[in-house]
């Protein structure tokens, strides 16, 4: 007869346990050699108060254990460093209880559900990775850079000066031919390097900027009267510190940097140093280029209690993540990047500029876009620390002249974007200041002159700063001023023998709809005094009352020809200086840049003014000063903004379902702009494609050119020559905080495109999504899910495990645990996580942030940490997200779960072949008591191995690096459980052996999260720096993982709980799933702590083998020491 024991409640299955008496020739009849059996019976627990009493045996079976005859082993203990083969009770099951061997035998090695669960996580695991480096993938378009580098090290920048003297460097860079070996005669930057980096990738931007004052200002005096100087390249050497995993290392390098700004400003002061004008004031500032985490030092430096006021007040980023740290397995790191990012956000939202200590400070962060898969781009943005008037986020994608996307270290040495960087620190510097700059708004001018495309709406236009400097005069019957609303196109300048002036009328104002003037060209346009082909002024008619006027005007241009009738003067500016750089759209263009050995493109040149911004004009004066005909094409037009602009309202469920099409008609202006408000998440792509028959005139212009931008941050992105389009973009990312300005409502993506208009043709745009490509997008947005999710998978399984175990007494196997687990427990976590996330639409988990102390308003009533739950994310439409999530999760936990039992399993068979081989010289016997694995470990021995590991952690050592022992001892002495369970099986080696195992896999999960630290250390160590972390010494954060691991080495099974008390076990293995699934990606460093609480659960629930006491816990070293005394006094 067969009696069914049920299992855990929660998942509605019952354990099936023979009831039969196992088979006899499982059990073995002889004991090895060595090892002598007797009879034993169990001991008596001593009633306690708090009735922790169990009723089962010490080997987990049901029956008063008094009843039965067991046959014991005694196997040798050994110490943490050499766990020795658990002692266990190798027994004939009692016909009164269950035995799983039976069982065993029967059911297969995986279940269908987990096989299926697991095949099908794995795959879209495959298919994410797959589509990462497949899909949606940025074109590389970075030039080489050369340098001739020399560095020139401050050993008088010594401990007298700080104390990290002995493990930082600071050096300044020389460019070789160029710049005087010591002597400073130019404005100091400050270049940090980023996590691992090294000093010497200043070299690019540094050796361009050198190259570019020598050879443009050295000898100009307007540039020096202008207060240009040469820039000195001051560099750290942080000995590749590794900043992103340990806040503080960063808080070192930020205290170091302080002390380092401090030394370089007084360098200026030194007669023996300096060599620049007397009469320049000595520099008070130091402008900051800062490289990925550099960037984050850089902020960081200005809330040290060691930072001079006011000695920073320009800052550059290069895939700097701002917005929240790239990983957060140190929560020193985390709680750093509030209190920077709190101060910053703080700062900026005084009234009154007096009360903001960083009014005059401007920072600008620059993103690699998609090809940076080191740091998420989406991480850069500033729209949460920083308003508008200080800094902006923008992506190499749309910078002028750049126009390509860059890993993280190609934004560094790419030759394109280092001239756009040394151009752009020569235009805010000012030796005439102390600050070493221009004043902030200038400097904000001129890093969106330099950085945005120039169609953003945040752009300043120079044309309503200039004063008019060119009279046009022309002949009251010339045919130059063309009627209103008449479209310009020149398909070749310098057709006429000499300069033709084209004016095209301003529409006045009180248009019953907003006009926009745009003009393109594939030629440069000159600036005031420069001779070349092209002219474009905005010029106003001068009154005759004004008399002579030639003497006020530069610049004068006379199209009055020899005609002695009545003229019309002008008075112009020119517009050259608004002119926005378009990458060539060609036939035989097909991207927008050139790399190295390929020939040179030009690119086109545009203007784009709104009414608004040129209403006080009343003409546009095109002049073509070509000498002789050439092939550049020309095209300038006014137009309504119905025409140009197309707004396509639909929602972003239809438009994954069905896509979108758009029919643009032939009569349309040139560039039209499609604008689609439900296309801003990150975390989708799509595919556009651009249709049109043939275009109706033989010389096309030029080919269609796209443009894909968003003004939240500035990215764009160009197309050239396009027909298809793969469409990504850095919008609403997970887990990021809310802008400051949280009124401005997000416009979604928009599409400028460029056609020529004498073509006269239709244009069709079809977008629709590219799931494929999406997947690929997951991966940089939930990388770090998987230091998280799978920890709520084996919770679960380990929760099932102890459940079973307490009701029945049998420890079941992680496999089976999992396909219980994935019957219900598992799915319905997952859909009440479903439906939380359906319910945090519009909401936050600020509520449970309040009471983890991780939820802070700050500024106007904005809480930044809203998105820090669950997916990172309010949108309900990304619901599928945590099903996804969770199956992928459950595919990599199985596969982890195979790996440590294949690894298990090869140790054991390697175990066995050495142990076949005895030492020479000695008997078998001698030669196994002479083997590590059996070396003999008394309770004494492991209570010193524990205490001076914990000294070292307390004194020296992280704790991290005790994590790391104890993992590898568990591994061990799950080897040696294996081992004892496949030579005498019975239900007590089996029970052992799967709690073992178990353990060791919640304890991998934990493993990643505490590497990264233990990494800092290991490095700190490689560079001489002995001086210990003044964090990560916490003895209680490791001492409950030694003190289980040291337990289990003994052999010693969990006792099983059969009163209110097994609920706490249940209780804090799901709380740990919980917060693993809500929390866990953005403070992973939490679940190190909650699986420690649960080691020290499992400690104490050890320590009730004997009466709760003292005695208890000491029971954990000695073993079964009753036992063993029995043992001894055997014959």
């Amino acid at each position: 007869m067969k009696r069914r024991s049920s299992g855990s409640a929660d998942d509605g299955d019952e354990s099936s346990l023979d009831t039969d008496i196992s088979d006899p020739e499982l059990i073995p009849k002889t004991c090895p050699p060595g090892l002598g059996s007797r009879p034993s019976s169990a001991r008596s627990r001593r009633p306690s108060s708090l009735n922790w009493k169990q009723s089962n045996g010490r080997d987990g079976r049901n029956g008063h254990a008094k009843d039965d005859s067991i046959s014991t082993i005694t196997l040798m203990r050994t110490s943490l460093t050499a766990p020795s083969a658990p002692k266990m009770a190798l027994a004939r099951t009692p016909p009164q209880s269950p035995s799983p061997i039976r069982r065993l035998r029967r059911s297969s090695p995986i279940s269908i559900i987990v096989l299926l669960t697991s095949a099908l996580g794995i795959t879209l695991l495959f298919g994410i990775l797959r589509s990462l480096v497949t899909r949606q993938l940025d074109p590389k378009g970075c030039r080489m850079s050369y340098m001739r580098p020399s560095y020139v090290r401050f050993t008088e920048f010594d401990t007298e000066h700080t104390r990290f003297a002995t493990k930082y460097s600071l050096y300044l860079y020389r460019e070789q031919g160029v710049d005087e070996e010591d002597k400073l005669r130019g404005i100091p930057v400050l270049f940090i390097p980023g996590n691992a980096g090294s000093y010497k990738q200043v070299r690019p931007i540094a050796a361009e900027a050198a190259n570019y004052f020598h050879h443009n200002f050295q000898h100009d005096k307007a540039a020096h009267d202008g207060g240009i100087r040469s820039l000195d390249f001051f560099t750290v050497d942080f000995n590749e510190d590794i900043t992103a995993f340990h806040g503080q290392t960063l808080l070192d390098q930020a205290e170091y940097l302080n002390e380092a700004v401090r030394y370089i400003l007084s360098l200026y002061s030194d007669p023996q140093r300096k060599a620049r004008d007397g009469h320049l004031p000595d520099p008070t500032s130091v402008i900051v280029l800062g490289h990925s985490m550099g960037g984050i030092v850089a902020r960081a430096m200005l809330v040290q209690s060691n930072y001079q006021a006011n000695s920073i007040n320009t800052i550059i980023t290069m895939s700097a993540p701002h917005a929240r740290p790239p990983v957060t397995f140190d929560g020193q790191i985390v709680q750093l990047y509030d209190q920077i990012n709190d101060y910053w956000r703080r700062a900026y939202s005084q009234q009154w500029a007096n009360n903001n200590p960083l009014w005059h400070v401007t920072l600008v962060s620059i993103a690699g876009g998609g090809l940076d898969t080191v740091v998420p781009s989406d991480y850069t943005s500033l729209e949460s620390l920083v308003p508008p008037t200080h800094g902006f986020t923008v992506f190499t994608t749309g910078i002028p002249t750049v126009w390509t996307s860059m890993d993280h270290q190609a934004i560094l040495w790419c030759d394109q974007f280092r001239k756009v960087i040394a151009r752009t620190l020569y235009d805010i510097v000012d030796v005439h200041r102390a600050s070493q700059t221009k004043p902030r708004a200038d400097r904000m001018r001129v890093f969106k002159k330099r950085f945005l495309t120039g169609m953003e709406p945040t752009t300043e236009s120079d044309l309503g700063l200039k004063e008019a400097t060119t009279l046009l005069t022309l002949d009251d019957g010339s045919d130059s001023i063309l009627p209103a609303g008449r479209r310009l196109a020149l398909r070749e300048l310098g057709h006429h023998s000499r300069p033709k002036a084209y004016l095209l009328p301003i529409p006045p104002q009180g248009s019953p709809e907003s006009k926009r003037f745009s003009l393109l060209t594939d030629t440069r346009l000159d600036d005031i005094g420069e001779s070349s082909k092209l002219d474009v002024l905005f010029c106003s008619v001068l009154s005759s009352q004004l008399g002579t006027v030639n003497s006020l005007y530069p610049t004068h241009l006379d199209f009055s020809g020899d005609q002695s009738g009545s003229m019309t003067k002008f008075a112009c500016k020119n517009a050259a200086s608004d002119q926005i750089l378009l990458p060539a759209s060609t036939t035989t263009t097909k991207f927008p840049f050139y790399l190295d050995r390929e020939r040179e493109i030009t690119p086109f040149s545009y203007l784009q003014y709104d009414h608004s911004q040129i209403s006080d004009y009343e003409f546009v004066a095109i002049v073509d000063k070509a000498a002789s005909g050439t092939h550049n094409f020309l095209i300038a037009e006014f137009s309504e903004q119905s025409a140009f602009y197309k707004k396509q309202d639909i929602n972003l469920a239809h438009l994954l379902w069905s896509g979108v099409s758009l029919e643009l008609p032939a009569q349309r202006p040139m560039s039209v702009e499609v604008n689609i408000p439900s296309l801003q998440s990150a975390l989708l792509a799509y595919d556009l494609k651009v249709l049109r028959p043939p275009c109706k005139v033989n010389n096309e212009a030029f080919r269609p050119l796209v443009r894909q931008y968003m003004d939240q941050p500035y990215e764009s992105k160009y197309f050239v020559n396009v027909e298809n389009v793969a469409v990504s973009l850095h919008g609403v990312a997970p887990y990021m905080p809310p802008p400051l300005d949280i009124g401005r409502e997000n416009e979604g993506l928009t599409f400028q495109i460029w056609t020529d208009p004498l073509c006269e043709s239709g244009l069709q745009l079809e977008i629709k999504p590219d799931l494929w490509g999406s997947l690929g997008k997951l991966y940089m947005r939930y990388r770090t899910v998987f230091a998280a999710f799978p920890l709520l998978m084996v919770t679960l399984v380990l929760r099932k495990q102890f459940r079973v175990y307490d009701t029945s007494g049998v420890f079941i196997s992680f496999s089976e645990s999992l396909d219980m687990c994935l019957r219900q427990s598992i799915p319905l976590l997952l859909l009440s996580l479903t439906l939380l996330s359906f319910s945090l639409s519009g909401s936050s988990l600020s509520g449970l942030g309040l009471f983890l102390e991780r939820s802070k308003i700050t500024i106007s009533g904005v809480d930044f940490h809203q998105h820090d739950g669950l997916i990172g994310t309010e949108d309900a439409f990304f619901w599928f997200l945590v099903p996804l999530i969770g199956v992928v999760c459950v595919g990599v936990c199985a596969v982890l779960h195979y790996i440590v039992l294949i690894f298990t399993h090869t140790f054991r068979l390697l175990h066995i072949l050495i142990m076949a081989f005895p030492l020479s010289g000695s008997t078998d016997d001698q030669g196994r008591s002479k083997s590590p694995g059996f070396v003999p470990s008394t309770p004494r021995r492991r209570m010193i191995t524990t205490a001076v590991l914990l000294f070292l952690v307390a004194t020296f050592i992280p704790y991290q690096f005790a994590y790391l022992v104890a993992c590898i001892v568990q591994l061990l002495t799950v080897v040696r459980a294996l081992g004892i369970n496949a030579t005498l099986l019975s239900t007590a080696n089996t029970n052992y052996y799967h709690y073992a195992h178990s353990i060791l896999l919640l304890m991998l999960w934990i493993l990643p999260i505490n590497l990264p630290i233990l990494a800092v250390w290991i490095r700190n160590l490689a560079v001489h720096w002995l001086t210990p972390f003044s964090s990560h010494h916490n003895v209680l954060s490791i001492m409950p993982f030694i003190l289980l691991v040291e337990n289990l080495t003994t052999g010693r099974m969990v006792p099983r709980l059969n009163s209110w008390l097994r609920h706490v076990t249940s209780v804090l293995l799901f709380a740990t799933a919980l917060y693993a699934a809500l929390f866990g990606v953005s403070h992973a460093y939490m679940l190190h702590y909650l699986v420690n609480i649960i080691a020290l659960w499992l400690v104490v629930v050890h320590s009730t083998s004997d009466t709760w006491s003292l005695t208890g816990l000491g029971a954990m070293f000695d073993g079964n020491k009753s036992d063993t005394e029995k043992n001894g006094k055997a014959p």
